[in-house]
């Protein structure tokens, strides 16, 4: 018997949550997804330490307000990330615009265009690029407009329905609904343990993902944030799925048999739905579970964008000593 990891690459394509070159290159997954959490622990490990060093080095030689010479140092380190990365993966590696910027389209589109230029300095293409933005309502309209371009998007922080349903309206490349963000708020709100069947992060995935090939929508599905590999195996069969390396490393253990649960062919029939900014936002606002995680995890990328720049700061000023 293989392992449910082998069982789950014929039929997901699996996906590694990290910026541990180790892990990555030891489980072989096809896609990467970084965020700036992510980048700041792996910034943070001895594999990046020249780069860091070549980066405050970098910013050193640039002219211009310190703030701008801190946030151009503190790009160039998520980019050394993701261009590491994508020296290992066969397909794509996901960089997140920063997330002080989930709310102004405009400068979402800008900031995606910097990110692709930088690949393309160090000759990745954009066709090995994934965009990610948060999914607010300008998130979504920046994709929209990235993807016109040729520019392909994962809209993340995705909690609800008419996230979804936005996302596929702007015809987004690929959405990254969470699990385990929206177990965590249903436990800590009712206070009740879940199976993995019952677990309201795997319905809520289930759900968008019989939308989505209900009505012939082209947007991969891809579930993330996993607290648990029963959540997995629940959603195994989804189009995509960004798995942790400890979760990765405990499905690669386990020899039992894993069914698959989702295919694009098996759906309930559902008509399909168009949202204009107000219907977003009041059925956004009427979903409190998704109001708040989606809150809270651009309040929580956005704190570790700012140790990001603190670090570099502290970095560029004993470099400067």
């Amino acid at each position: 018997m293989t392992s449910k990891l082998e069982q789950l690459r014929t039929m997901t394509t699996v996906v590694a949550d990290t910026g541990d070159i180790e892990a990555v290159t030891r489980l072989k997954p096809v896609d990467c997804t970084t965020n700036p959490t992510i980048v700041l622990k792996a910034l943070g490990s001895p594999a990046f330490a020249e780069k860091v060093k070549e980066a405050v080095a970098w910013g050193r030689k640039k002219g211009g307000h310190d703030d701008a010479v801190v946030g151009a140092v503190a790009d160039r380190m998520a980019i050394d990330v993701g261009a590491a990365l994508a020296e290992i993966v066969p397909g794509r590696v996901s960089t997140e615009v920063d997330a002080d910027l989930s709310f102004d389209t405009q400068a979402s589109i800008a900031k995606a265009h910097q990110i692709i230029a930088a690949y393309k300095e160090r000759g990745i293409e954009r066709e090995r690029i994934l965009i990610k933005l948060a999914s607010t309502w300008e998130g979504i309209r920046a994709a929209e407009i990235l993807q016109k371009e040729g520019i392909d998007c994962n809209l993340t922080l995705l909690f609800s329905q008419a996230q979804a349903i936005a996302c596929a309206e702007a015809k987004v490349f690929l959405i990254s609904p969470f699990v385990g963000r929206i177990l965590d708020w249903y436990k800590k709100f009712t206070g009740e343990e879940y199976t993995s069947e019952t677990d309201p992060g795997v319905v809520s995935v289930r759900e968008i993902y019989n939308y989505y090939k209900a009505n012939g929508i082209s947007t991969i599905v891809m579930g993330a944030s996993f607290r648990n590999i029963g959540e997995i195996e629940a959603l195994a069969g989804c189009d995509r799925l960004t798995i942790s390396p400890n979760l990765l490393d405990e499905l690669d253990k386990d020899m039992g048999k894993l069914d698959r649960k989702l295919t694009p062919d098996t759906f309930n029939a559902e008509p399909m739905r168009s949202l204009d900014e107000k219907q977003f936002r009041w059925m956004l606002n009427e979903d409190q579970m998704a109001t708040e995680k989606l809150s809270d995890g651009i309040r929580a990328f956005a704190k570790d964008l700012v140790a990001l720049r603190t670090m570099v700061k502290k970095e560029l000023t004993q470099a400067a000593a």
